[in-house]
């Protein structure tokens, strides 16, 4: 019998530490085939995830894989990641956490999602035009000329 890997608990236990203690908890992520998470973000073949509550939607830690919906750039996405590929885990607030070997092999891609096939149109995502004069990497927020806000809870500003 194969001895089974500590590294899933330990990923849970980290998550469950810092909800408890009203941290963050982000993922460190080795980016491959084997994972599904929006390509735009990803730098040097590596993601961080906000795994937080307020940031996810149906998340679900098995041994196998990490599951979940975000938005990135207002848009939900599936995020698919297997334990495998996960480098770290830690607070966002103080770095504390715990860092792992991320383990080639051995990971499978994503089951492919049920779907049920239904005739007719399709939808595709339309790109959007950049605004004139600008030149922003995709995603990039086009806020004017507002520094990105830290911490705290996101707010509704109501524009008439």
């Amino acid at each position: 019998m194969s001895e089974i890997s500590t590294k899933p608990y330990m990923l849970r236990a980290i998550y469950e530490w810092c909800t408890d203690s009203g941290y963050t908890p982000y993922l460190a992520v080795k980016v491959d085939a084997s994972t599904t998470v929006p390509m735009e973000y990803v730098k040097k073949g590596e993601i961080v995830l906000n795994i937080s509550f307020g940031a996810t939607s149906g998340l679900k830690m098995d041994n196998d894989s990490i599951r979940f919906h975000a938005r990135f750039g207002g848009v939900s996405r599936e995020i698919y990641v297997p334990v495998n590929n996960v480098m770290a885990i830690y607070a966002n607030e103080n770095g504390q956490g715990m860092a792992f070997e991320p383990q080639a092999g051995g990971a499978e891609a994503p089951p492919p999602v049920e779907e049920t096939s239904v005739p007719g149109p399709s939808l595709a995502a339309v790109p959007t035009p950049a605004p004139a004069g600008k030149n922003e990497a995709p995603g990039a927020p086009q806020d004017d000329n507002d520094p990105p806000k830290k911490g705290g809870r996101p707010t509704l500003t109501r524009i008439k």
